[in-house]
């Protein structure tokens, strides 16, 4: 079955069309001798084509009927993600384009659409061999291998059409305070600049504040105070904020009005939640908070990089928490908006990712970078979200030890994020070889308690090591007392079913595996300068059996033995007391 909630769960209107299902679809130009289910891609097994060989075009068409629209209303095209490149094409008439594979983008398709049907074609571009493209772990090769997988080419979001009136909300995007108990608004308007803004808020159906804006201009920004007697009876930091045992939203309707009238109504949300760090720690609402996090690839067997359907969603953050992680690192991915949503409303730590590319030049830096602002901007609401990390083991940035230009790179990518984000902590480049980071993230695959005990019994003994071979920060760049978190370890191997494949250690049995899993995680546990860990990983990946679960998501062991081992109450086969 196509993919058919709604697609922006945090901006959304009632007057919406999905496009996906069946589309004409063809290697070849003008052919379209294939059908395929969107936003499957062509790669997968629910697209019904599951062709895995090197395509760096294809072809997409499909039929829609509109009806008749009122006087001054646009009709916006919307594509969650296409990878890599495409032309967009409504009635033979070009209706624009975009770069970039993990990232949402809309097209005013209003002058090309007419009432009754219309025709809409994709065509896109996706060089395999290019590896200046951001494309994660999408293989380069025919066949996966090692640590990366089969391609991902074409639409692989929900399509979906919108209609607005002339003068719209474009966009909102929200920052809560803790600390001064407020909400702060920063908008942008469509259309005419007289249009008034309010904004209702309320939390479980009580309202709490309203706020009106007349006239709000095109853009602006405004703030809310939260604090107030509709609020009384809850202690705001223990009942009020957003955590990921508590995890609190807030309701807000925002309403355009012309000359008093109505005119746009858009319904979104918010957690109110501070994240930050002092003194080596990471802090959540200015309390130390241990981060236990999951490696998540976001790949499915049957869809790659798209959910199934969006219960995928739930049943991984479902699955993660029961066995005691707060978190995940969402790997080499952009995720699907519809994640975040079940993250802020499940109460689920995301540290936002970007694809990467794995040569360096120009034009990676230019792809890379408009590819990472769009992520920012779009997913920035999102309480869920805590980190953001734009590079990963020197990806893209091989000789960065040694080649200024590439030190730049990473600097810039740091200070460009919280230029545009100063909330969020930003991770240079996880794992090693950072440069001006907020967190100190390394990747460790050592399976000996005791040795990973040893090199994580102080800051020194950390700063010292060289757990991949790298240094944990370049020459120029020193540390400075940056929480220490292993974002990366364990991988233990565990075959469950008929998948064969390898991790970076190996277990024999059930029993064995959580022996392994207890030696790792315990060693970090006992480290007094280790405030937070991510485990490689949630679920085995095509030849990756290193897995938690399975990659159909069956547990590979109880999960109540995990959930214990993470809460330190595990002690060889039996709970501590």
């Amino acid at each position: 079955m196509p993919r058919e909630e709604y697609p922006r769960p945090q901006f959304v209107r009632g007057n919406w069309i999905n496009l996906n299902g069946p589309w004409d679809f063809s290697f070849e130009k003008g052919r379209y001798d294939r059908t395929i289910t969107v936003p499957y891609v062509c790669e997968s097994a629910l697209s019904g084509i599951g062709e895995t060989g090197f395509h760096d075009r294809v072809y997409y068409r499909r039929r829609f009927t509109l009806g008749p629209r009122a006087e001054g209303e646009r009709l916006l095209l919307h594509f969650g993600a296409v990878d890599y490149r495409c032309e967009v094409f409504l009635n033979g008439r070009y209706a624009g384009g975009h770069t970039g594979g993990h990232i949402s983008f809309t097209l005013d398709v209003t002058e090309a659409a007419r009432e009754g049907e219309n025709e809409l074609a994709v065509d896109v571009r996706d060089e395999a061999a290019d590896m200046t493209i951001p494309r994660g772990k999408q293989f380069w090769e025919e066949k996966s291998r090692s640590i990366f997988y089969t391609r991902t080419t074409g639409i692989w979001q929900t399509v979906w059409l919108e209609t607005v009136p002339e003068t719209y909300l474009e966009d909102v995007a929200i920052t809560p305070d803790l600390d001064s108990r407020s909400v702060a608004f920063r908008y942008q308007i469509a259309g005419r600049a007289d249009a008034c803004l309010k904004a209702d808020i309320s939390f479980q159906g009580k309202p709490v504040a309203s706020h009106t804006l007349s006239p709000a201009r095109r853009s602006g920004r405004f703030t809310v105070l939260l604090d107030n007697e509709a609020l009384g009876k809850w202690n705001f930091q223990e009942d009020l904020s957003w955590s990921p045992e508590h995890p609190n939203l807030f309701d807000v309707r925002f309403t355009l009005l012309l000359d008093g009238a109505e005119t746009d109504r858009v319904d979104s949300y918010f957690g109110v939640r501070k994240v930050s760090c002092e003194n080596g720690r990471f802090l959540l609402n200015n309390r130390p908070y241990y981060q236990k996090l999951l490696l998540d690839q976001g790949y499915w067997p049957q869809s790659l990089l798209t959910a199934p359907d969006d219960e995928a969603f739930i049943t991984d953050i479902r699955l993660a928490k029961e066995m005691g992680f707060n978190g995940v690192r969402k790997h080499q991915k952009i995720e699907d908006p519809r994640f975040l949503y079940h993250a802020d409303r499940m109460g689920f730590l995301v540290w936002g990712e970007i694809a990467a590319a794995y040569v360096y030049s120009e034009d990676y830096v230019q792809r890379f970078t408009d590819e990472w602002m769009e992520e920012i901007k779009r997913d920035y609401s999102h309480p869920s979200i805590v980190a953001w990390t734009p590079l990963n083991e020197s990806w893209g940035v091989l000789q960065i030890a040694q080649d200024a230009q590439q030190k730049h790179h990473s600097a810039a990518m740091v200070h460009l994020t919280k230029s545009l984000d100063p909330t969020r902590p930003v991770i240079s480049n996880d794992g090693w070889e950072h440069t001006c980071t907020d967190l100190l993230t390394i990747h460790d695959y050592a399976a000996d308690y005791d040795v990973l005990r040893a090199r994580y019994r102080d800051v020194e003994t950390i700063l010292d090591s060289q757990p991949a071979g790298r240094r944990l920060l370049v020459e120029g760049f020193s540390y400075q007392g940056q929480p220490i978190l292993v974002s990366e370890f364990g991988g233990i191997s565990f075959q469950c079913d008929a998948q064969q494949g390898w991790g970076y250690s190996s277990a024999r049995s059930e029993e064995d595996f959580a022996r392994r899993y207890h030696a790792v995680v315990g060693a970090l546990l006992d480290s007094p300068a280790v405030c937070g860990f991510c485990y490689t990983q949630l679920t085995d990946v095509e030849q990756e059996i290193n897995g938690l679960l399975t990659y159909d998501r069956k547990p590979k062991t109880d999960l109540s033995v995990i959930r214990a081992i993470n809460e330190g109450r595990w002690n060889g086969g039996k709970e501590k007391e």
